[in-house]
């Protein structure tokens, strides 16, 4: 099995119930793959406007599986609600 870290940054103006669900989401996107740890680190100031957006809230996630599907960031990439996302194999 792979080791994988995505970080994502999603909306700051989004409400706790729409990141709740996006998240949920997001975890039904990985069916296949297995959550490790998952940490909200919280909302902060981001350095640039992006998307009209001045603040965001960060996930951290470390996951375990053998492949992660290649349409699972271009889901990523065309969810309006997040800002920007990276995700590298650690292992």
């Amino acid at each position: 099995m792979r080791m994988y870290e995505l970080v994502f940054v999603l909306k700051g103006s989004s409400t706790e119930i729409q990141r709740k669900k996006l998240i949920t989401t997001i975890k039904d996107w990985l069916k296949s793959a297995k959550i490790i740890k998952q940490d909200e680190l919280g909302q902060k100031e981001l350095s640039y406007p992006i998307k009209k957006e001045t603040k965001g809230v960060y996930f951290d996630w470390n996951i375990e599986a053998e492949k992660i599907p290649s349409e699972f960031e271009r889901k990523l990439f065309t969810n309006d609600e997040v800002l920007r996302h990276l995700l590298i194999r650690t292992k």
